[in-house]
């Protein structure tokens, strides 16, 4: 048996791309029920980065809808009457002229909780500009420092304010379920990176921008081409370290406010130490030290480790929910990715349409065929 704490929730999700997606499968991997509405041509998430639309979109129902035809309101209002919860990420105004906004699904159901999350809010003068992930971490602050000692700062791999604003509009989403009045919710995701770069580097106007990070505390290629992180803050780990490299022993690096004054010295020479062996070697050695020290695996690689297959971190192909619940693994994987309108039929059905209803809106163009 799984964690599935949101069974008997109902989501209805007109998202695309990462953000909202991303916001649903939480609610779908931790049990709700979760229909996923596209426009008849698809989420363009389908075409941009197909293995992220897959990861994102399992354990969803699909129905592909012409909103732009008036015949489609009918559908909207039976599936929002049944939903606790609507998810949209359009661009302000745009879910308006599309009769999904807030003001009108309400009418359907009082306690909705709704949730619209754009680049950079509903209000404000920036509400209406064209913006994605990589935008809203740079105006927010997550590119302006380094992430390592001898390094420029660089862009993460990972769609940092998209996957942030997907993380925040559940937890609000689901504090509002809580509070059970409904609610009308106004996700940025400018602000989501922002949130982040602040927690982490402050406000002030004259930041240090390496007090966040520390010249032992970072990634080095080794001799056969890896590379490694090693994670030293403390002193005891710097000292385990120190056994393993005594050259390292020099009373330029003796303490820590010492080696960050004589931090590019000192990482420069780490490059050089760590190229000097292989990352099995040095794997080998940290860990029979008691040192921090990890490869740069992909998540192909991690996923065959040891500690994730103990640990059943994924399923079918597919990462699962990455928290225990009185030793029960959060969510299960228990639909796959629906192709484009696959569950429009049933989903129909469900909501009271009969067949002749169902086929009158396939041939006014409301619905769009698998």
């Amino acid at each position: 048996m799984n964690w599935l704490p949101l069974d008997g929730v109902r989501a209805v999700d007109f998202s695309m791309f990462v953000p909202g997606p991303f916001c649903s499968s939480i609610l779908a991997d931790l049990g709700a029920e979760v229909i996923k509405v596209e426009p008849p041509r698809g989420d363009p998430g389908r075409s941009y980065v197909p293995v992220q639309f897959r990861m994102e979109n399992r354990n969803k129902r699909g129905i592909a809808i012409d909103l732009k035809n008036p015949l489609s309101k009918e559908i909207v209002e039976r599936l929002v009457a049944k939903a606790d919860v609507v998810i949209e990420g359009f661009r302000p105004g745009v879910a308006k002229r599309l009769g999904i906004d807030y003001d009108t699904l309400k009418k359907y159901k009082d306690n909705l909780v709704y949730c619209s999350i754009s680049g950079y809010g509903q209000t404000g003068p920036w509400k209406d500009r064209p913006g994605h992930d990589v935008n809203y971490v740079a105006a927010a602050g997550g590119l302006a420092f380094p992430g390592g000692w001898l390094k420029s700062p660089a862009r993460s791999a990972l769609p940092v304010a998209d996957m942030a604003g997907g993380s925040f509009a559940a937890i609000a989403i689901l504090a509002a379920l809580k509070e059970g009045k409904g609610a009308c919710l106004d996700l940025s995701l400018f602000e989501a990176a922002f949130f982040m770069s602040a927690m982490r580097h402050g406000l002030e106007p004259d930041a240090d921008p390496r007090a966040h990070i520390f010249p032992v505390n970072d990634v080095f290629d080794c001799a056969d081409g890896a590379r490694l992180t090693l994670g030293v803050l403390e002193e005891h780990f710097w000292q385990n370290f120190v056994k393993l490299v005594p050259e390292l022993g020099d009373e330029r690096f003796k303490t820590d406010a010492s080696r960050r004054a004589n931090g590019d010295q000192l990482s420069a020479l780490l490059e050089k130490i760590f190229k000097g062996r292989t990352s099995k070697e040095w794997v080998k050695l940290c860990e029979d030290n008691d040192v921090p020290v990890d490869l740069c695996l992909t998540p192909a690689q991690s996923a065959k480790l040891p500690q994730m297959q103990q640990r059943k971190a994924t399923s079918k192909g597919f990462a699962t929910f990455p928290v225990f619940a009185n030793g029960k693994r959060g969510g299960e994987l228990r639909g796959g990715v629906p192709k484009l309108g696959e569950h429009a039929r049933e989903i129909l059905v469900e909501l009271g349409f009969d067949d002749g209803g169902i086929a009158d809106m396939v041939r006014h163009g409301v619905l769009a065929q698998p």
